[in-house]
């Protein structure tokens, strides 16, 4: 069961700006790779669920955050069916990301009141993820619609949250032209936990570069 509410997830995904994006099917270097996150200052964590017993590691990784790591916010990504939602939300999913936009997945994480962040790529499937009860919207693939997109969506619809994921880079500039677009909040994936940190272990290159990438974000805010 989730421990933090989609409201509670939604506040610290807008206070942090920056939701980290890993997968790994290896249990204790994925320990390390979220306790170096945790320690540059992420409260949030997406695990991608793109490997086999890809469930086994996140029941495992959310055990450890919640005896070692108070305020660290787990959730899961690539869920494509509610099948897999409701399996990762029995494991504590607090948020569930999709590539698409799937109703089954909206009414069962609706009905547990956990937050869910469908993948959208027209205003039509914007709009209607927000019928559905949707907190933020996830931009994807990002790289593909760019700031403009957003630009385009925020004139029209003030109100809509966007979480543009795929595209999205912790160079300052990159991060500038996204926040100056209007974004919630961004998700980075291997342009912030690289394979060579991966390959090299660095966890206090991770450490340092997530710090950075948070406190660059919180200048670009202010």
């Amino acid at each position: 069961m989730a421990k933090y509410s989609r409201i509670e997830v939604a506040t610290v995904m807008k206070e942090n700006g920056m939701v980290p994006l890993f997968f790994h099917s290896d249990i204790e270097l994925s320990k390390k790779v979220l306790k170096a996150c945790y320690d540059g200052g992420s409260r949030l964590m997406e695990f991608t669920s793109r490997g086999d017993f890809a469930f086994e590691v996140f029941g495992a990784l959310n055990k450890y955050a919640l005896a070692e790591l108070p305020g660290m916010i787990l959730g899961v990504g690539s869920v494509t069916d509610a099948a897999a939602a409701s399996l990762y939300m029995q494991l504590g999913a607090n948020f569930i990301v999709t590539p698409v936009l799937r109703e089954d997945i909206a009414i069962v994480c609706n009905r547990r009141k956990v937050l869910w962040s469908p993948g959208c790529g027209t205003l039509t499937e914007i709009a209607r993820a927000e019928e559905l009860g949707c907190e933020i919207v996830k931009l994807f693939p990002g790289d593909i619609y760019g700031p403009q997109f957003v630009k385009g969506i925020k004139g029209p619809c003030p109100w809509t949250s966007i979480m543009p994921t795929g595209g999205v880079s912790t160079n300052r500039e990159n991060l500038k032209s996204w926040f100056d677009a209007g974004v919630t909040c961004v998700g980075i994936g291997s342009q912030l936990i690289s394979c060579e940190i991966l390959a090299n272990k660095d966890f206090e290159g991770l450490r340092l570069k997530v710090k950075e990438t948070l406190e660059t974000i919180k200048e670009l805010r202010s």
